[in-house]
C-alpha cells in the first residue's frame, strides 16, 4: 500500500502566482477583482489531480514579518513594507481577495493552518516536520528557503512549478546539490553567505552561490568558514584575501542571519494529522455556493470539487 501523502502548500505564493498569471480583465459580476481567486482555486485543484494527497494543508501568513526576525536582522523584508507601514506592500486588486480566497478554503473545508507571530514557512516547516514519518510531505511553493527542509530518508520533498502552465516538478536531495552545490542541511549556511535580494537579507560582498558552496566545502560549515576568515587563511581553492575580509567585516550580520533564514519547526500548532484530511464533503455548503455565485467562480469551483471528490 502506498504511504499516505501530506500535501502543504505555501498559500500567499499561489495567490501572488496566480495575480499576475491570470489576466486581470477577469473580473466577477458586480466587476471586481477575481483573477487570484480563481488562479488559486485552479492551482490547488491541479496539485490535487497531480500528487493525488491523502491530507492538505494551507499555511497562512499571519505574520508575514515577525517582529523576532526584525529585532535580529532590521532589514528583513523591509523594502516590501507599505509606504504607511500598516503592512505587506500588496496590490490593492490583490489584497481584496485574500479574505475570499481564505474563506473559500474554509468553506469547501481544506484545513488553513496559521498562528501569530508566525510566518507560513515556519507553519509548514512544522507540519512537515510534526508528520514525516507517517505520511510523506510535499511542499508546494518556488521560495528556495524551502531547501532546507528536504529529507529524503524522512520523506520531505518540495514540488516547484515548471513555467507558468507546466505543472510542478519534484525537487529531493539529489536535485539540491545539483542545483545549489550543498546538501539541504547546508542551506541555511549557504543562504547566510550569499543573501537572498528578496527577503533583505544582504549576504557578504562578493560571495554568491558557487562561492558560497565551494567555501562550504572547503571548510565543512559557516562555523569553519569564519573561523579560516578570522585566521587570515588564504589559499587555492579555499578563502582568497578579499573574501577573507569581507566575511571579517559581516561579523555581526553573520552572527544573526542563521537564525533569520532557519524556517521554525517546533511552532506549538493544535492541528493534528487528522484535521488535514481531504474534506469527506464540502464542509459549509450555503457559504461555498455563496462564494461561487458572488465572485462568479463556478468553473475553477467545479474544478475544485471534482479534484477532491467532492
Amino acid at each position: 500500500m502506498a504511504m499516505p501523502t501530506l500535501l502543504v502548500v505555501d498559500t500567499a505564493y499561489l495567490y501572488f502566482r496566480a495575480f499576475h498569471g491570470v489576466p486581470s480583465s477577469l473580473r466577477g459580476p458586480a466587476g471586481q477583482p477575481v483573477n487570484a481567486l480563481r488562479g488559486t482555486l485552479d492551482a490547488i485543484a491541479r496539485l490535487v489531480e497531480d500528487r493525488a494527497p491523502t491530507h492538505l494543508a494551507c499555511a497562512w501568513d499571519v505574520d508575514w514579518r515577525p517582529r523576532w526576525r526584525v529585532d535580529l536582522l532590521a532589514s528583513y523584508k523591509a523594502h516590501r513594507v507599505a509606504t504607511d507601514g500598516s503592512g505587506e506592500d500588496v496590490p490593492a486588486e490583490l489584497a481584496e481577495q485574500v479574505a475570499p480566497i481564505r474563506a473559500a478554503l474554509e468553506a469547501i473545508g481544506i484545513r488553513v493552518v496559521g498562528t501569530s507571530g508566525a510566518e507560513a514557512d515556519d507553519v509548514i516547516g512544522t507540519l512537515a516536520t510534526r508528520f514525516a514519518g507517517r505520511v510523506r510531505v510535499d511542499v508546494a511553493s518556488s521560495d528556495r528557503d524551502f531547501t532546507q527542509l528536504v529529507d529524503d530518508a524522512r520523506g520531505i520533498g518540495l514540488i516547484t512549478p515548471v513555467g507558468r502552465t507546466s505543472g510542478w516538478r519534484e525537487v529531493h536531495e539529489a536535485e539540491v546539490l545539483e542545483a545549489y552545490g550543498v546538501a539541504p542541511g547546508s542551506y541555511i549556511d549557504l543562504a547566510a553567505l550569499r543573501g537572498d535580494t528578496s527577503d533583505g537579507i544582504p549576504g557578504v560582498a562578493g560571495i554568491g552561490d558557487r562561492t558560497a558552496a565551494r567555501l562550504l566545502a572547503r571548510y565543512g560549515d559557516l562555523a569553519g568558514v569564519r573561523r579560516a576568515a578570522a585566521l587570515g587563511s588564504v589559499e587555492k581553492g579555499g578563502l582568497t584575501a578579499r573574501h577573507a575580509e569581507a566575511i571579517r567585516q559581516a561579523g555581526p550580520y553573520l552572527d544573526v542571519a542563521p537564525r533569520v533564514i532557519a524556517i521554525v519547526r517546533d511552532l506549538d500548532l493544535p492541528t493534528t494529522l487528522e484535521d488535514l484530511a481531504l474534506p469527506p464533503d464540502v464542509r459549509d455548503r450555503a457559504a461555498w455556493d455563496d462564494l461561487v455565485e458572488a465572485y462568479g467562480i463556478a468553473s475553477p469551483a467545479a474544478r475544485l470539487t471534482k479534484a477532491l471528490g467532492l
